[in-house]
């Protein structure tokens, strides 16, 4: 408790963490605005609660009754987001007819446990006309596929020994079509309630490049030839609650690394590129590309075809040893 308090009056003096302060803020706003939720907010409870439906629906034993605290917040704003155009014309209608699956499911597992407050959600919910618009596919739980895959562990191994931070690229421009399946592959990522808050910003402009990639540390007298220039950022306005605040850097940087296998598989090379909190930066990043006060940077990728005649650090890595114990207290 002592250093909690002498903690707190140190950063009043010391505003290092002040632009986190206000972006967890400022994504607490843009979650909820007064009493109402924002659509955006909407859109991630919605994903949320839907996840939580889903766990319940696997759980062994299922309970008879499960979700009360949440199925009315959760029915809320499935009828909310129906016809609703978020910003920049996002589409919607997949994350919808996943909770369309999955409440239809969590009302057909719920319907013997006889409770009121379900029975009245479940009618309000079959109201929706969406509702019995079904697809072929049902986007609810189901058994897992257990077919063997072609590759083994042996194969991830080389694959993660081949993929090195490259800093020297061919001047060749790089497909979007396979910067997106690797995006796409990237969002099979885990991520927690499967709210995904984050994007990958790309660019493959050269002039766009030259302007942002000279931003952060490290880049120096290499970034002037980078094909293709990646921000990844995290969005805080997927929650409520400011106890999620680092939520952001996990999920992103889980989709990050499938991302960068993705491309590595495609023959494209990448760099992780660190992205340290400092004020002038991040202001001018957030310039550059528009920033809303709610989204964070986690960190910046290059991306390109290998020069076969550049140089990479051998960068030795940990030992088993030193990265993993046992029942160790």
């Amino acid at each position: 408790m002592r250093w909690t308090f002498l903690s707190n009056l140190y950063f009043c003096f010391d505003r290092s963490f002040e632009r986190e302060h206000a972006s967890v803020l400022a994504g607490r706003i843009r979650y909820q605005f007064g009493d109402s939720l924002s659509e955006e907010g909407h859109l991630y409870r919605l994903r949320r609660n839907t996840h939580r439906l889903e766990k319940g629906l696997v759980s062994r034993p299922r309970k008879p009754v499960f979700a009360k605290e949440y199925i009315a917040e959760t029915v809320v704003s499935f009828i909310k987001l129906q016809g609703c155009e978020l910003h920049a014309g996002l589409d919607i209608s997949a994350t919808l007819q996943w909770a369309s699956d999955v409440l239809s499911q969590y009302f057909l597992a719920t319907e013997n446990g006889n409770d009121s407050e379900i029975a009245l959600q479940r009618e309000l919910f079959e109201k929706v006309p969406s509702v019995n618009a079904r697809n072929d596919q049902l986007k609810a739980p189901k058994k897992r596929d257990l077919t063997p895959l072609s590759f083994n562990v042996e194969d991830m191994l080389q694959l993660a020994i081949r993929r090195r931070s490259i800093r020297w690229y061919q001047d060749r421009k790089v497909c979007r079509k396979s910067i997106d399946r690797a995006v796409e592959i990237a969002g099979y990522s885990p991520s927690a309630c499967n709210r995904q808050p984050f994007e990958f910003r790309v660019f493959d402009d050269s002039d766009l490049i030259t302007r942002l990639s000279s931003i952060p540390l490290g880049t120096r007298g290499f970034s002037h030839q980078f094909p293709v220039f990646i921000v990844v950022i995290g969005k805080l306005r997927a929650y409520p609650l400011a106890r999620d605040r680092h939520v952001i850097y996990i999920d992103a940087s889980l989709a990050a690394m499938a991302l960068e296998f993705a491309l590595e598989l495609q023959g494209i090379s990448t760099c992780s590129i660190n992205w340290p909190d400092i004020k002038d930066l991040e202001r001018k990043m957030a310039e550059e590309i528009g920033l809303e006060p709610d989204e964070r940077i986690v960190m910046c990728i290059s991306a390109g075809y290998p020069d076969p005649d550049g140089l990479v650090p051998y960068s030795q890595k940990k030992s088993i040893e030193e990265l993993r114990s046992y029942n160790q207290l």
